[in-house]
């Protein structure tokens, strides 16, 4: 009896995921196709943001193709910019933003038959990380869908993502295949400019010792401007 209620319960469980996914998945394609295109091309404006001095992509098979994914909304369909894993599935990008960026959300576009990630492991404001490094948790993980169109948007932990500085974005399994493509990654949120900061050094005597301040003895007038 017992070991029927736990199969019952975990088929329950189970159905009740999946109803929750399809519902989640269907608000974000109506909200997408209600969005006027040139307001959703400002909302994912974040690729403008990011110091590009700072990007890299490990284990992308051609140099440099990691930062062309970081588009303008309107070029997401573009298939002729796009990142594929070398040895592996596995994809790690590491940048910096030019300021203080609150994330809100994250679209992917992958390459479809197997290519597409399957998995996102996502670290705020992290020293550029290695493949190791990204075995520890995350600040927020998604399952993702295999999404040709740009349609779906997975929504970040908002208060986890305010004053975020730089981003780590690691796609650690795709569908099957043996390789990983993107060809878009878009970021949507609030920019903020850094702001500058001096710094001033003083000393300070809790009470002035003559032997620490040497003068000419020979010379205590004090000579006024007029």
């Amino acid at each position: 009896w017992y070991q029927r209620r736990v199969r019952e319960f975990h088929t329950f469980q189970h159905y009740f995921i999946q109803i929750n996914l399809s519902t989640e998945m269907a608000c974000c394609k109506d909200e997408a196709h209600q969005h006027d295109p040139a307001e959703r091309g400002r909302e994912f404006s974040l690729y403008t943001r990011i110091d590009l001095n700072t990007l890299t992509c490990l284990n992308e098979s051609t140099e440099g193709t990691g930062a062309g994914v970081f588009k303008p909304w309107e070029e997401r369909s573009d298939r002729t910019k796009l990142v594929e894993s070398d040895a592996d599935e596995e994809l790690l990008f590491n940048f910096s933003f030019t300021g203080s960026v609150k994330l809100k959300g994250i679209i992917v576009i992958g390459g479809g038959e197997d290519s597409s990630p399957a998995h996102l492991k996502v670290f705020k404001n992290s020293s550029p990380m290695t493949f190791d490094d990204a075995g520890r948790c995350a600040d927020q993980e998604f399952d993702l869908q295999d999404d040709k169109d740009g349609v779906l948007e997975y929504q970040t932990r908002v208060a986890k993502f305010n004053n975020c500085e730089s981003l780590t974005l690691y796609f650690d399994r795709n569908f099957g295949a043996d390789e990983t493509r993107i060809y878009y990654i878009g970021l949507r949120g609030e920019f903020s400019e850094a702001q500058k900061r001096g710094v001033v050094l003083c000393n300070y005597e809790s009470a002035p010792q003559l032997k620490d301040h040497k003068t000419d003895t020979k010379d205590y007038n004090f000579h006024g401007v007029s």
